[in-house]
Order: structure tokens, then C-alpha cells, then sequence
């Protein structure tokens, strides 16, 4: 298998306009499910609206032209949120862009490498508790802006912290914008059952923007909070410091790695769904140029997304053109729409983020694995899900790889033991 062999080239090979009619519906679809995800992603992470649709366009786009998978859709998603506002809040924006650039380079030497072979022997275990621990940090820090509440001066980083704010600040709690939460979040659990073919997060969105706006609700909104512009990605170069450089290695060694992770766990669900199989290196390294090109446009972290990918492929999506043409739309929309995101309730965001969360835990599978695997297994999950929530994602991949390696090599001797026996 070629190192660097985009599928968007060989895709094309016999292909027609009904193909094309078919990619071109898949990517406004995903492109409508992707417009919400993408504000509310940034934000959860700490960034301006509109940097999540940046992402989404550049990012999806060069990664949809270059990746090595047909079908795979890329932008902002929930797994990077907690990283980014860490890296915002202690570097400040300009670091979490050199923090990306970084990682880009690295992510394409993890193909050039053929490292993209090595990521499957993670341990499942890793996977799921860090997964897990990702969606519970996601769910308190959006307790705040669901409950309507509001924090006195800058707003706390770490998951303890913010639980400990939420306590000080109960006071502020806002009925009116817990009901409006709680009815989107009622929605977008219902929504489903109605329709599978428009998204949820839109619907609540809008239905959300105009209670709010009509009603006159005191309802803290998007406009509230940040400044809301048109007009297309612009392109800057962050001031590099040989300091700040090396300060932002584990950052970036912590983006390139859950960036291999996720979109390689993408790669694999859309390969079963569609009969094919992906280039993994090749996928590496669009993903790292996708996210060298999402900082240099102001953009943040970027990845495989599971639910857009799968979106993609149930409404026919078959090549890389759906991935393009998503990333046109986004466009347009940044272009001639964007204004009007201002009028987004703060506590609709909450709810679509808290949904995020709910649908990325994989309580299930969490549970499942608790239940049936053995002790050791159980152990290293639970390390990686609390560490995940207490400290960062590289302290809890670090400890749950280490802790799996030791009970390996002790299991290891006794299974040589018994193989003896036989």
C-alpha cells in the first residue's frame, strides 16, 4: 500500500453524474448537521463561533482532497474541546494555533512513519474510558450556560474547578434558561423518532433563536457573548518563539495523537458500512495538513467525525466529493448567514453539546466492558476515565498504556506456563 495515495484520485475512476447527484445531496446534509456542531464545538472549546466553521471548511476540505479514506468527513469535535480551552486559557490563541501547526507536521510524519498501522493496538479500553471521560467533562462544562448561570471574572479550566464554581455561583441560576435548555435537550432526545433526515441541533437551534428573539426571553445568547462577522477565513501566521515552541510539544503531541485515534476509528466504522478500506498513512497525513491549514486560517483542531461520516454515508455519500462539496456549503453559509447564529440561545448550545456528550460516551459499551471483561481490563478503563476527568487525555493514555503494558508482562509468563503444561 502507498504511503500517500488520496482516495478523492482513484474514486473518480468511472465516475457519473448520478454519483455525483448522490454526493452532492450527502454533503449539504452533512453540511446542515455539521453547521450547528461546529459553533457550539467552538465554543465548548473555548474559541469564537465562527473558528468552528473555519475549521470545518478548511480543515474538511483539504482533509476531504487529500485523505485516504472515501467518505470520511473531518472538522471540530467534541474530543479536542476540553484540550483547546486549556491551551486558549494558559497560551492564548496564537499558542493553540502554533499548537496545531505543530501537530499537523506531526500527524504527516505518523503517516511518512507508517504509524497509522500502530494506532489499532491501543487497547479498547483506553479508547472507550478516555472517550468516556471526555463526554463527562464535556457535560460540566456545560452545566453553566444550562442552567442559565453565570460565573463572577474568568471561568474556571479544570473539570474540579468548574464544579466547585457551579457550587459558589448556584445563586445565579436562571429558570427561564433552564427551561429553555431542558425543552431543546427533551427535543433533541425526541427528534429522532420524527425525522432522521434533518438534524435535531438544527431544529432546537432555530426554534430556540426565535422563542428567544420573539418572546424577549432573559435569555443570555451567542450576540450576548462575542462578536458575530461574515466574510471568509483569513489567513495569518502566529508569531513562532523557539520558548513557546517547546512549551506547546505535549500539547501538540496530545492533538496529533487523539487526531490519529479518532479519525482512524472513523476510517474503520465507514469502511464497514461502504465494503472498502482506507489508506491509513495517507489519511495521517490529510489529516495533518488539514490541520496546519485550519491554524494558518484562524481555525482549531480538527479530525475524523464518527456521526458526520456515517451521516455521510447513509444519504449517499460515496467519494470524496461529499466532503468537498460540505465544506462549499459551510462557506456559503460563513459568507451570507453567519450574522444570525448571534441570536442562539446559550442554553441551546448547552443542550446540542450535552447531547454530543451523551452520544460519544458509549455508556453501553462502557458498562459492558465492566461487567464481562477481566479485572486488569476493568482497571485500566477506570484509570484512563478518572484521570481523563481529573488531570488531562496525555496523563490518562500515558498511565492506562502503562498500566496495561504491566499487566501484560505479569499475565504474559503464566499463559506461557500453562501453554507448557498442555
Amino acid at each position: 500500500m502507498k504511503t500517500f495515495q488520496p482516495k478523492l484520485f482513484t474514486s473518480l475512476k468511472g465516475y457519473n453524474g448520478k454519483q455525483f447527484t448522490n454526493d452532492l445531496v450527502a454533503g449539504v446534509i452533512v453540511a446542515i448537521i455539521a453547521l450547528p456542531l461546529s459553533i457550539a464545538l467552538a465554543i465548548a472549546s473555548g474559541a469564537e463561533p465562527a473558528q468552528g466553521l473555519y475549521t470545518a471548511i478548511v480543515a474538511g476540505f483539504v482533509i476531504s482532497f487529500f485523505g485516504g479514506s472515501r467518505v470520511n468527513i473531518s472538522g471540530p469535535t467534541a474530543a479536542f474541546a476540553t484540550i483547546v480551552a486549556g491551551i486558549i486559557a494558559t497560551e492564548g490563541f496564537d499558542g493553540l494555533i502554533i499548537a496545531t501547526i505543530m501537530a499537523g507536521i506531526i500527524l504527516i510524519l505518523f503517516g511518512i512513519l507508517h504509524i497509522g498501522s500502530l494506532i489499532k493496538f491501543i487497547p479498547t479500553t483506553i479508547t472507550v474510558g478516555f472517550t468516556a471521560g471526555i463526554a463527562v467533562t464535556i457535560v460540566i462544562g456545560q452545566l453553566k450556560d444550562f442552567f442559565g448561570m453565570s460565573f463572577g471574572g474568568a471561568s474556571p479550566i479544570e473539570a474540579m474547578e468548574k464544579i466547585e464554581a457551579l457550587i459558589e455561583n448556584v445563586s445565579t441560576f436562571n429558570p427561564v434558561g433552564f427551561i429553555v435548555g431542558a425543552v431543546a435537550l427533551a427535543i433533541l432526545f425526541l427528534w429522532p423518532k420524527i425525522s432522521k433526515k434533518i438534524p435535531g441541533s438544527l431544529i432546537v437551534v432555530i426554534l430556540g433563536a426565535l422563542i428567544v428573539a420573539i418572546c424577549k426571553l432573559d435569555v443570555m445568547t451567542i450576540g450576548d457573548l462575542y462578536t458575530i462577522e461574515s466574510g471568509f477565513p483569513k489567513f495569518t501566521i502566529p508569531e513562532f518563539s523557539m520558548d513557546k515552541v517547546v512549551s506547546l510539544i505535549p500539547s501538540a503531541f496530545t492533538i496529533a495523537l487523539l487526531a490519529s485515534i479518532e479519525s482512524l476509528l472513523s476510517c474503520v466504522v465507514s469502511d464497514k458500512m461502504i465494503d472498502d478500506k482506507h489508506n491509513s498513512n495517507t489519511e495521517l497525513i490529510a489529516q495533518g495538513l488539514g490541520n496546519i491549514a485550519s491554524g494558518l486560517f484562524g481555525g482549531i483542531p480538527a479530525t475524523g467525525a464518527i456521526a458526520r461520516t456515517s451521516a455521510n454515508v447513509k444519504n449517499g455519500g460515496r467519494s470524496p466529493i461529499s466532503g468537498i462539496v460540505h465544506a462549499i456549503v459551510l462557506l456559503l453559509v460563513l459568507l451570507f448567514l453567519m450574522p444570525l447564529a448571534s441570536y442562539i440561545p446559550m442554553p441551546v448550545i448547552a443542550a446540542v453539546l450535552l447531547m454530543v456528550a451523551y452520544n460519544m460516551c458509549e455508556y453501553k459499551h462502557f458498562f459492558h466492558i465492566c461487567k464481562t471483561a477481566p479485572k486488569t481490563d476493568v482497571i485500566v478503563l477506570i484509570i484512563t476515565f478518572v484521570l481523563t476527568i481529573i488531570f488531562d487525555l496525555l496523563v490518562a493514555i500515558a498511565v492506562g498504556l502503562a498500566f496495561a503494558l504491566l499487566f501484560y508482562l505479569i499475565k504474559s509468563p503464566k499463559t506461557e506456563k500453562r501453554e507448557k503444561l498442555k
